[in-house]
């Protein structure tokens, strides 16, 4: 089950924890400043989730080194293998998924949903509510989403499904924060892999 999370205010502890990690990182970009920040919220009718917020006008908007393995995006960009036919991003619109959801290995929605209405809702979970936060290569991105139920919350989409960082089998503290100590940690993302080098 997913926990609540508070996305309104920033806790100066996590603020803190996203300072100490990304601080003595010389190739951190720099923060994008609150300015950017409230335009890009604007252009999109939303407002970015707490702590991600205050981070990327405070802290830092980009980290080549990650998370995840291919880095850390700035906040108004997507991944250079996203596809320059995908469809427009929607962040207003409400991130469609509350759990997992493995659509290459779902039956019931198959039999139940016309293959146009599959290729929406799979469309939605790409480009409904979320932020790229980056790639780990080969279609696997890591969604920041930013309206809706799950807000706050890091899920990994790829060709095969969606799933919420922080659930099984993704064990970690759900949200931002919880995502990017995970990664600094050098633990892998899924229960029962190798851990990694940050």
């Amino acid at each position: 089950m997913m926990i609540g999370m508070n996305t309104e205010t920033c806790d100066p502890a996590e603020l803190a924890t996203l300072r100490g990690i990304f601080a003595p990182r010389p190739e951190a970009a720099p923060p994008a400043d609150w300015e950017a920040v409230r335009s890009f919220e604007a252009e999109h009718g939303i407002v970015l989730p707490e702590p991600y917020r205050t981070f990327v006008a405070e802290v830092c908007d980009g980290l080549r080194a990650g998370p995840p393995y291919y880095g850390l995006l700035p906040f108004a960009q997507t991944p250079s293998d996203w596809g320059s036919d995908r469809p427009e991003r929607l962040l207003a619109e409400p991130f469609p998924l509350t759990a997992t959801w493995m659509w290459e290995n779902d039956e019931k929605d198959e039999e139940a949903l016309s293959e146009q209405e599959l290729e929406a809702r799979m469309d939605a979970a790409f480009d409904h509510g979320s932020l790229l936060l980056g790639t780990d290569g080969c279609g696997m991105y890591w969604h920041l989403v930013v309206t809706g139920p799950q807000r706050g919350h890091v899920w990994l989409i790829d060709e095969y499904g969606a799933m919420p960082f922080g659930t099984s089998p993704m064990p970690g503290t759900p949200g931002f924060t919880g995502w990017v100590t995970h990664w600094a940690q050098g633990r892998s993302w899924f229960a029962g892999a190798p851990e990694e080098t940050a």
